[in-house]
């Protein structure tokens, strides 16, 4: 085990010493807003009363990668398969690169292979809550439509 700061965690990460899935690498984002715990803390007990949205990715096959979106996004669908029992499949020939330049409301985390994230989001978090850092492993900068 090994002690790091979230920061410190995706640059391990970044230089594939250490993996962690998705939903982590987005919340490691979120975490990247504070600079000590008590800022965490202080931060989640002002908003601990607000409530909490649960959700669930949805998964977009591109041509060259992966895209989980997350509820804000324009292509998140409107009755998402929380279950997995509809077996929806959502695919697209485009490229990663081109949904990107096409898009504009994000909340998403793009995912190029098991070691090359980058989470984007320009939506307003619900219930008070903050927007992970937009973190990219690669030097994709899909930021010049934000």
């Amino acid at each position: 085990f090994q002690w790091s700061s979230p920061p410190e965690a995706i640059e391990r990460f970044k230089s594939q010493e250490i993996w962690f899935p998705p939903p982590q690498f987005y919340e490691f984002c979120r975490l990247c807003n504070f600079s000590s715990l008590g800022e965490l803390h202080k931060f989640s007990s002002a908003r601990a009363l607000e409530g909490c949205e649960r959700w669930m990715p949805v998964m977009l096959n591109a041509a060259d990668g992966f895209i989980q979106l997350l509820p804000g996004d324009e292509l998140y669908p409107e009755d998402p398969d929380y279950t997995g029992e509809k077996k929806i499949i959502m695919s697209t020939d485009k490229k990663v690169e081109d949904l990107m330049k096409e898009g504009g409301i994000f909340h998403r985390i793009v995912i190029k292979n098991i070691n090359n994230l980058a989470v984007y989001v320009n939506i307003q978090a619900k219930y008070k809550h903050i927007n992970p850092l937009m973190m990219n492993c690669d030097n994709s900068d899909y930021n010049s439509r934000l």
